[in-house]
């Protein structure tokens, strides 16, 4: 097994013995507590991929986010539940580096040998949610299920719609459509019969929540469900969305039934549109764009966004990150496996794929302004309904992208990041500086058929 997992700075091994000492500290910690709290599970909606777990936990409102974001199982389903990979959650229990083999106090472990992951030094619960992720990630693809980091919605007729994009690009908050029925809002698994939700719950961010803006997440939070890193008035119990001076990764978990328009179970047919959501604060990416599928392939394994000044430590001006497939922390095979499945899934099935920019447009982070709200939800449901297949296109220059000439409810200058411009040589010289970063960036992918690069990346040089 060691030989197919892609090794490196995300994916870090660590020896047998280590594990094993670790593990038994762990599990001797744990016993030392007057309780501990477990839940018992599954990942995966479609039954015939379903992975039952268990999650035991240091902390009682540990389980219950488990018990939000996890498939719940019935009574009669936890009668005979046998539990085929662990989840041991111990915040309080922190590593000695130099006597554990970890790299500091905080670890988080899969073991596949022992179906067991271990996590320790840290309070913060979605890594469990992930760490089952990691796993699917690593199971899936090997009975050859694509696993992915996307939401997705299904619309009236049936049309199934996979939304990919880092934190902040809008993933949660485009696929939470009235007129659409969620499956999921994070994980999917996309097999021989459609997509299928991982997860049994949701995790919103919740920074500048109001319910003007995101109803369905507004009013999905409720008794039962966790808030995490949100401020909260302590007179009046009420929650301050808007105050993100700790940190601006505020969640609310709660199970996905608390949606009202959702898919039960949640899976779904194939998929007829994809779309890669960024948030390019360099301003110079179109809104949206339609993809050849060695474009999608390209942009899938670079899966840029921005990093923006005064939301991480350290940045003071717009940063391109790039993360693999849209979820480099959480992929144990080589970067490639998963693109050459949505590869073969996008001709298998003829998706439509698309790029969209809900970042900056008229300049850069600090002179142009964010895409507003209303014309991304216009061009995504042009994109969605089909009205975009055939229509007229305008090239994009310097990326190679073909960029609609019209979409309905939004201005035709808009579409053209160039003419939001007013100095053009700004707009161009930026434009090229973020082509090169996408350049360098894939000097990583060594095993990548030329054609990729060669027809799916920036054009100009």
């Amino acid at each position: 097994m060691k030989d197919k997992i892609d090794w490196g700075s995300v994916n870090q091994p660590i020896s047998e013995e280590s594990f094993t000492k670790l593990y038994n500290k762990v599990l001797n910690f744990l016993k030392e507590k007057e309780e501990v709290f477990v839940f018992k599970g599954f990942a995966g909606a479609d039954k015939k991929y379903q992975l039952p777990i268990q999650v035991i936990n240091e902390y009682a409102w540990h389980n219950l986010f488990a018990h939000q974001l996890f498939i719940r199982p019935t009574e009669e389903e936890l009668v005979d539940h046998e539990s085929e990979f662990t989840v041991i959650s111990a915040p309080t229990f922190k590593a000695d580096p130099k006597v554990d083999g970890t790299n500091s106090e905080t670890f988080i472990i899969v073991s596949f040998e022992q179906r067991v992951v271990l996590i320790g030094g840290t309070e913060y619960a979605g890594e469990m949610k992930k760490s089952i992720f990691s796993v699917m990630n690593y199971l899936l693809p090997e009975n050859g299920i694509l696993s992915m980091h996307c939401s997705a919605n299904v619309g009236r007729e049936g049309d199934v719609a996979l939304f990919f994009g880092l934190s902040g690009t809008g993933k949660t908050t485009l696929s939470a459509d009235n007129n659409r029925r969620l499956i999921g809002d994070d994980e999917h698994g996309w097999s021989a019969n459609g997509v299928f939700n991982i997860e049994g719950g949701c995790y919103a961010k919740c920074i500048n929540l109001s319910k003007e803006k995101e109803p369905q997440i507004y009013d999905a939070i409720r008794f039962g469900s966790v808030l995490e890193n949100v401020v909260v008035d302590e007179e009046t119990r009420v929650a301050d969305y808007d105050e993100g001076s700790l940190t601006e990764n505020t969640r609310a978990a709660y199970p996905i039934q608390a949606i009202e328009n959702i898919v039960d179970p949640s899976i779904s047919g194939h998929p007829n549109a994809i779309v890669f959501l960024t948030a390019d604060a360099f301003g110079v990416l179109p809104p949206i764009a339609k993809l050849t599928k060695e474009q999608a392939m390209y942009h899938f394994l670079s899966g840029y966004t921005s990093k923006l000044a005064g939301t991480e430590r350290g940045i003071t001006s717009p940063q391109a990150t790039f993360s693999t497939c849209f979820g480099s922390p959480f992929l144990p095979l080589a970067a490639t496996r998963y693109a050459e499945m949505l590869g073969e899934k996008i001709d298998e099935h003829n998706a439509k794929v698309f790029l969209v920019n809900t970042g900056w447009t008229g300049g850069e982070y600090g002179t142009g302004s964010r895409m507003k709200l209303a014309y991304t939800r216009a061009m995504v449901q042009a994109a969605l309904e089909g009205e975009l297949n055939n229509v007229e296109t305008v090239k994009d220059e310097i990326f190679g992208l073909d960029i609609p000439a019209h979409v309905p409810g939004v201005p035709d200058d808009v579409l053209q990041p160039v003419k939001t411009w007013s100095d053009k040589e700004a707009y161009y010289a930026k434009a090229n500086e973020l082509a090169g970063k996408f350049r360098e960036n894939f000097k990583k992918f060594s095993n990548v058929p030329s054609e990729i690069e060669e027809k799916g990346g920036p054009t100009a040089k």
